[in-house]
């Protein structure tokens, strides 16, 4: 099952510049295992949508314990609620570069 993860950064920006390269390797861990559908920040930098595939709800905030922004405590909140994937354009969720 799919579960999207909403997040919100604390309002600190160097701190969460400073953990992005190993919040970016352990996202890029989930993806190589099948665990990450899809991942990206908002583009108003206030925070991200993970979209994580777990066995059930508590494996998802596993997941999200276990990130680097978790435990760097650059999360002020999130939620994570199951998702289901009703449609999907695939050339639309193309990687950005960056």
């Amino acid at each position: 099952m799919k579960y999207a993860n909403y997040i919100r950064y604390v309002d600190d920006q160097e701190a969460i510049a400073a953990i992005r390269p190993a919040h970016r390797a352990y996202l890029a861990d989930l993806l190589a295992q099948g665990k990450l559908a899809a991942a990206g920040p908002f583009t108003d930098g206030a925070g991200a949508l993970f979209i994580y595939q777990a066995e059930n709800a508590d494996v998802a905030e596993e997941f999200a314990a276990k990130d680097p922004y978790t435990v760097g405590g650059v999360i002020a909140e999130h939620t994570i609620e199951p998702w289901q994937l009703v449609y999907s354009n695939t050339s639309l969720l193309q990687q950005s570069p960056g």
